[in-house]
């Protein structure tokens, strides 16, 4: 009588953990704030499983002018969503109509509705990864850098983003439209430098800020393969954890890489770092 009990009790867990394995999920233009009339709105991706999973919030580049949710930074998608992470892809308000930081607010306006709603998309909201491309790399370090308690994140990856933007533009000649567009100036001066400055997440650099992951090929042509270099040494020097990843030979941007099949490692690099820090 007694084995039988424990076989039905058995049967029972058995049955119970199968049924809470859920199949894998997909959402498209989830909206996760509004201002001043403009829907902001996210995809996402919940892999198969019974969770509650890592997540990713995923903040596309095209120089802080251009790009959505589904440009650029799609090639990380599958490589997630193969490792058992939950995925954000998020849209934000673009230059020159609205201003910086006006795209550093939307993130971290993501940020908050993953986590408010993280029992809903079954994933742990203290497993929270922040991931951005080329104008995305920037925001995600800068939000990463300031580290605010409704908006912190467990790990940040910047690929190809830029960190100090005054070093960037002694080195941009001449300095491009986007940079003036983002912050509404018309020159370099001692009167936009002050602005240029707030924006560099190197200034925010402190002890207690998530680790980093920085990716960067080293012929990039757009972004100074330095700004990786420059952040990954004040971060350690600062005490706080960052890993660098350097494409050896790769120029600027995954779209470029992806043809490239020397340069592709950097997907299993990327998930074997997150999965390291995340677990």
């Amino acid at each position: 009588m007694k084995t039988a009990l424990i076989q039905f009790c058995i049967y029972v867990l058995v049955w119970f953990a199968l049924n809470l394995t859920a199949t894998a999920a997909t959402f498209k233009d989830v909206q996760f704030s509004e201002v001043d009339g403009v829907r902001l709105t996210l995809d996402a991706h919940v892999p198969e499983g019974t969770g509650p999973f890592p997540a990713a919030v995923l903040v596309h580049g095209g120089g802080w002018v251009a790009g959505d949710k589904q440009q650029y930074i799609t090639y990380i998608f599958q490589p997630l969503s193969d490792a058992g992470f939950a995925w954000f892809s998020i849209n934000y308000r673009l230059a020159p109509q609205y201003k910086f930081p006006a795209d550093a607010d939307d993130v971290e306006a993501a940020i908050r509705f993953v986590k408010v709603n993280a029992a809903k998309y079954n994933i742990d909201p203290r497993r929270i990864a922040l991931i951005g491309e080329s104008a995305g790399g920037h925001l995600v370090s800068y939000v990463g850098a300031r580290n605010r308690p409704e908006s912190r994140v467990a790990a940040v990856v910047s690929m190809y983003g830029i960190h100090d933007f005054i070093s960037a533009c002694v080195e941009w000649k001449p300095v491009p439209t986007e940079i003036l567009q983002l912050f509404g100036i018309s020159e370099i001066n001692a009167d936009s430098a002050p602005i240029l400055l707030k924006a560099s997440p190197v200034v925010y650099v402190k002890r207690d800020m998530p680790p980093f992951l920085l990716v960067h090929g080293s012929k990039d042509e757009d972004v100074p393969y330095a700004q990786s270099v420059e952040m990954c040494r004040k971060m350690k020097d600062a005490g706080a954890r960052c890993d660098l990843i350097t494409i050896e030979g790769a120029p600027h941007g995954m779209d470029h890489w992806e043809p490239v099949p020397e340069f592709l490692w950097y997907k299993q690099a990327l998930v074997d770092w997150l999965k390291k820090i995340l677990r």
